[in-house]
């Protein structure tokens, strides 16, 4: 079986997201979407509830398997059995940070792959700092996230 893993914060998960998510069910016989805990970015929704708001995004994505996670992404990889690392990219600003992180993995694991996908061109602009923003000021976000959380992010 060949496993991917899509790791990130989804504060929240975006039409971004599943377009990438989509996109990898397309060459992977399984995506599992790990939420990370990641403390140190001050997420605006909680680690249960970003875990909730993913899984209720991807509930008709059957290759789709939702996890959370704290540590190291090579560590997962390893319980997983994973050894490739899906990674979207907007614009050239994600590339140096992306880059980055990809080459430190491979610095852990050897075997670790990472595979980058740019979102669809509709979903490009699309980033969770930006949804938070909107949230925070009672802005229109249904042409953003997924509908089937559209009521959770009622703030």
């Amino acid at each position: 079986m060949k496993r991917a893993i899509y790791p990130g914060t989804f504060d929240p998960i975006t039409l971004g997201h599943l377009d990438i998510i989509s996109r990898a069910c397309n060459i992977f016989d399984e995506i599992v979407v790990a939420v990370a805990q990641n403390k140190s970015k001050k997420p605006m929704f909680n680690f249960e509830k970003r875990i909730e708001l993913v899984k209720k995004a991807v509930e008709d994505y059957p290759k789709v398997k939702v996890i959370g996670f704290e540590g190291l992404l090579a560590n997962l990889s390893d319980e997983l059995e994973a050894n490739t690392i899906i990674r979207g990219l907007r614009a050239v600003s994600d590339f140096e940070y992306e880059l980055q992180m990809g080459y430190a993995n491979a610095s852990l694991k050897k075997d670790l792959e990472t595979i980058y996908l740019m979102p669809s061109l509709q979903y490009a602009f699309i980033s969770s700092s930006i949804v938070r923003a909107i949230l925070t000021h009672d802005g229109k976000i249904e042409h953003l996230v997924p509908e089937p959380i559209l009521n959770d992010l009622k703030v």
